[in-house]
């Protein structure tokens, strides 16, 4: 039989996560939005979650080790409910965890999930997106040349995640034999750091651009070593995580647009009586679900090992369409309201946006 009902361990989990995205995300969103940072605070109340060393076994100096990339769904879901560019910010450590886990070789493991362990906040960043037109992931322009024993790195990477304070990239490039992918160390010579971006959403989470000319690392360096790594792989673990993250923001909105609809009065009955606002509100719900199930389908594709390039592409472009129709949607049900700043729906939106165009930032 079937079963599309979440264990207990993962119920519980998603109860704490809910709590906690209640208590710490949404009171917080509007205020650093507004001030286009993240807070050191904030930041150590989000490590204080474990969500890093929750992924990393003992071995390495983290206390876990039962990996599921269907319950970091429900985690990453669950922040972005309270607030997508602080649920990114939590959560980049623990991607670049199991980024290495999955791909990584041994060396690769001691010698840098040990940093995401200790007692305060460490970022480590994937830097996939490049600011060009018509970008695609399994193409970048990025490019690694092999020059014995040594890889030479020359690009640019944008929309890195946390890139302000980083101490390692892992960079995703085009070589020789297609995708591959480098741990950079952020005092690499040849390797440039921006100031923070400026973009129209996520403006709570710090993003960077990052050159990279003449970069050299060594065989070591690569994701994988000698043999490489299923880059690919990586990319669909992001594109699912994406998903789970737009399903969160989008069931935010509807769930901030069912009590204002029925409590805003116009022409004598609440708006949630008039049949358009009644229909695009259950439309809404609707596929919000969709998209859970989308997720969480390339989420169990990649936890149980099987193929899941498709249902992870299928996952996040279904998400990036419908998240933004649901934002946009958000924002007629509350009329003139949904355009200012005393209601969140505005920034959900633009949020919806930023994400539809983001590759690689989490990873599930």
């Amino acid at each position: 039989m079937i079963s599309f009902a979440p264990t207990e361990e993962q119920e519980s989990v998603r109860a704490a996560m809910r709590d906690f995205a209640a208590q710490a995300l949404r009171p917080l969103a509007r205020e650093l939005d507004e001030a286009e940072s993240v807070t050191d605070a904030f930041l150590a109340q989000a490590w204080d979650l474990g969500l890093a060393a929750a992924q990393i076994p003992e071995a390495y100096g983290g206390y876990g080790g039962a990996r599921s990339a269907t319950t970091n769904a429900i985690v990453l879901e669950e922040l972005a409910h309270g607030d997508a560019s602080l649920a990114l910010a939590a959560a980049v450590p623990s991607s670049f965890a199991c980024a290495l886990l999955d791909h990584g070789t041994e060396e690769q493991r001691k010698k840098f999930l040990p940093r995401l362990c200790g007692d305060a906040y460490a970022a480590a960043s994937i830097a996939v997106a490049e600011p060009a037109p018509l970008f695609d992931a399994y193409a970048p322009r990025t490019r690694a040349e092999r020059r014995g024993d040594r890889f030479v790195l020359g690009g640019e990477k944008c929309m890195v995640p946390m890139g302000d304070r980083a101490g390692v990239f892992l960079v995703v490039a085009t070589g020789a034999d297609g995708l591959d992918a480098f741990l950079v160390e952020r005092d690499a010579p040849g390797l440039t750091v921006t100031a923070p971006e400026k973009n129209l959403g996520l403006k709570a989470l710090p993003t960077a651009h990052i050159a990279l000319e003449g970069v050299e690392v060594t065989v070591a360096e690569r994701l994988g070593g000698e043999k490489g790594a299923d880059v690919g792989r990586l990319l669909a673990q992001g594109r699912a995580a994406l998903a789970a993250v737009m399903t969160g923001v989008s069931r935010a909105v509807f769930d901030y647009c069912v009590p204002y609809a029925k409590e805003r009065v116009a022409f004598g009955e609440p708006i949630a009586r008039k049949q358009s606002i009644a229909f695009r509100l259950a439309e809404m719900h609707m596929e919000v679900e969709c998209m859970r199930w989308m997720a969480w389908q390339a989420a169990s594709d990649l936890e149980h090992g099987a193929d899941a390039s498709r249902s992870s592409h299928l996952a996040r472009q279904f998400a990036a369409e419908k998240a933004m129709w649901i934002a946009d949607n958000g924002v007629q049900v509350l009329g003139g309201h949904g355009f200012i700043r005393e209601h969140p729906v505005e920034m959900w939106y633009r949020n919806a946006r930023t994400l539809g165009v983001l590759e690689g930032s989490v990873a599930v």
